[in-house]
């Protein structure tokens, strides 16, 4: 049975450049069973090429300039254009900007972000690189919830890629974002289906 646009989890999607995994849950939610809908993509950036992309698959776009704005004056702006949409929860797809206490409070348990690497290892920036010098085998990504703590919070899913003998940062940041592409809207369809998927309440019954 096909999925009514009200019983999807309304998402905001948050970038700041392309927008490459935006890209991919755009596309995974025109399918029919897909739970979550992309409500609105808004960039930190005016000319942040993945606003162009999501408005031409018809995805309401807010473009906002952070320039000369104390980052909780930012913020507040981005929440307020949240609500306005409408979104249950919000997606990090390439957001380069840190973001504030207050708004990581407000959306506490209901924002996502995709880091290239299989966390705990190689939090923050460089971790292609940080995997190949340290001889690595494998590498990868997670998806996690936001939290204060930089790429500390619960891991949700992780996909694993292998490290070639000839890799260099960018042949194997190119690999890695297809498994983000993928990982990122299946972990994101389990996460928003989580209360009412049989097999999730019973792993939250047994925490209790």
């Amino acid at each position: 049975m096909d999925k009514q646009a009200s019983d999807r989890a309304r998402i905001g999607v948050l970038i700041s450049g392309r927008g490459s995994n935006m890209a991919a849950l755009i596309y995974a939610a025109k399918a029919s069973d897909c739970p979550f809908e992309i409500a609105v993509v808004i960039a930190n950036d005016p000319h942040a090429a993945g606003l162009t992309l999501a408005a031409a698959e018809g995805v309401p776009v807010v473009a906002l300039d952070y320039r000369g704005l104390k980052r909780a004056d930012f913020d507040a702006l981005l929440h307020a254009e949240l609500r306005a949409a409408r979104c249950a929860y919000v997606v990090l797809a390439g957001y380069m900007r840190l973001l504030s206490d207050g708004f990581v409070e407000s959306w506490a348990g209901r924002m996502l972000n995709i880091h290239p690497s299989l966390l705990p290892k190689y939090k923050g920036l460089d971790t292609h690189l940080r995997a190949i010098e340290a001889g690595d085998r494998v590498s990868g990504c997670s998806v996690h919830v936001v939290t204060a703590e930089l790429d500390g919070g619960e891991v949700l899913g992780q996909t694993e890629v292998a490290i070639l003998r000839d890799d260099t940062e960018a042949t194997l940041a190119a690999r890695i974002l297809i498994a983000e592409h993928q990982l990122y809207a299946r972990t994101l369809a389990k996460f928003v289906t989580r209360e009412v998927r049989p097999d999730a309440l019973l792993e939250i019954a047994a925490d209790f």
